[in-house]
């Protein structure tokens, strides 16, 4: 059995990978805005997004390498959110970058490098994965670092090519696993198995443009963009079940669960989901905020009206009456400043948006819920599963209600909503 890797908290994971990086003549920036410049993304969604004019050719570098530690927030994957072992809103993504400069080869022995040496990973426990045309990519991995094939997937494009949205730079990719459970051998090495396998290194290798046909081109230099995700990689180096019980995000879980009285770690699985969704979203909306963005109801200002309207709905599910979002603020604050200054600088700033939005989201919920209560009972009486359009158009034309929350409190109650006649009611 392989030894258990050396604990590390998540300030040190972060260090270690941009030392590392910067020892290999990168430069260090620090993490770009939450805006970004590109028009054609709300929000920053990966380490490469600020460099992609360099990667397209429209701006010259300033230099041929990079590493970053870049905030980044997604909210396609919103549902799953405090319910699965990884998913998250806000997260870190570290990054090291080549414009021009390096490729496939040096990429992958500093990745395993890093992997096995800076972080101790053993070599035991890690499987690679690479497109299934990349027999370039296959070769260094088998030949240059020695791991046996067998433990190299090819996998598809869904998986393993890399793109940064519709149209724009994009590329094969090899990603780095690593096996919880190395005893159970390799006999049917399935990576989308969540319980053995977490994904926490991915490699690209960027060489093409896309453009909205979907035709591919090659990018005037092959350049690399890497990201390793830090929430997972301090879930294994700190040997917990899951992302949130990491020293990143688990003190702001503990400052809600002492608001509402109760203890995570004592809950039972409904009250750590909505636990785990209020630590998450807080972290999301505190970096949000200090990057310029308020409350809205649209773009990136509905983000993070939804955003802070969960974390709100969620801490009245645990028991919480009255305000609260700025205090759990307060331990998110805390976690954050040391490697971003200018969430201790914006704290006023954050708490008064988060105290506004409170408020006015409470008035609502008070008035709301207790109609939506009297809906779903009349559904389920009459035998039905689906809440009536017109129904959840009036909870939000008469108690400013979203469509979005009805859905997702009928999903709890396990009725669907009729969309269509919502959009209807909407026109009329």
């Amino acid at each position: 059995m392989p030894k258990p890797p050396q604990f590390l908290s998540g300030s040190e994971i972060r260090k270690k990978f941009l030392d590392f990086y910067i020892q290999q003549e990168h430069k260090w920036l620090p993490s770009a805005s939450l805006v970004p410049e590109d028009p054609t993304v709300l929000l920053t969604i990966a380490g490469m997004l600020p460099f992609k004019p360099i990667f397209l050719g429209q701006r010259s570098p300033e230099f041929p390498r990079a590493t970053t530690s870049q905030k980044c927030i997604r909210t396609n994957d919103i549902e799953n959110v405090g319910r699965t072992a990884r998913h998250h809103t806000f997260f870190e993504m570290l990054g090291n970058f080549s414009f021009g400069d390096y490729f496939k080869e040096q990429a992958i022995a500093w990745a395993w490098e890093l992997s096995t040496e800076v972080f101790g990973l053993s070599p035991e426990n890690l499987v690679v994965s690479v497109f299934q045309d990349d027999d370039e990519a296959f070769a260094i991995w088998r030949d240059q670092i020695g791991i046996p094939p067998h433990r190299i997937q090819r996998m598809g494009e869904e998986d393993n090519f890399w793109t940064s949205g519709p149209t724009g730079p994009c590329g094969p990719c090899s990603e780095i696993y690593y096996d919880f459970h190395p005893e159970k051998g390799d006999d049917s090495i399935d990576l989308e198995d969540d319980t053995r396998f977490i994904e926490f290194y991915n490699l690209v290798f960027m060489q093409y443009n896309q453009d909205a046909e979907g035709n591919r081109t090659p990018l005037q230099n092959k350049n690399i963009d890497t990201g390793l995700g830090l929430e997972r990689m301090a879930q294994i180096l700190q040997q917990v079940p899951n992302n949130y019980e990491t020293d990143l995000i688990l003190p702001i879980i503990k400052t809600a669960g002492e608001i509402a009285g109760i203890d995570y770690s004592k809950s039972d699985e409904k009250t750590k989901v909505s636990l785990k969704v209020i630590g998450d979203h807080i972290r999301a909306v505190v970096h949000m905020i200090t990057d310029g963005i308020t409350a809205s109801n649209t773009g990136r200002g509905y983000i993070l009206r939804r955003l802070i309207r969960r974390v709100v709905r969620h801490g009245r599910l645990i028991g919480i009456q009255g305000e609260f979002t700025g205090k759990v603020a307060q331990s998110a604050i805390s976690l954050s400043e040391s490697a971003y200054p200018s969430v201790r600088e914006r704290e006023a700033v954050i708490i008064a948006e988060l105290q506004r939005e409170e408020s006015r989201f409470l008035k609502t919920l008070e008035r709301g819920e207790k109609l939506l209560a009297e809906i779903i009972e009349k559904v389920k009486q009459a035998g039905e599963t689906q809440i009536n359009g017109r129904d959840a158009f009036t909870l939000y034309d008469t108690y400013g209600f979203p469509l979005e929350l009805t859905q997702e409190i009928a999903e709890e109650e396990g009725l669907t909503v009729d969309v269509p006649g919502y959009e209807a009611a909407m026109k009329e």
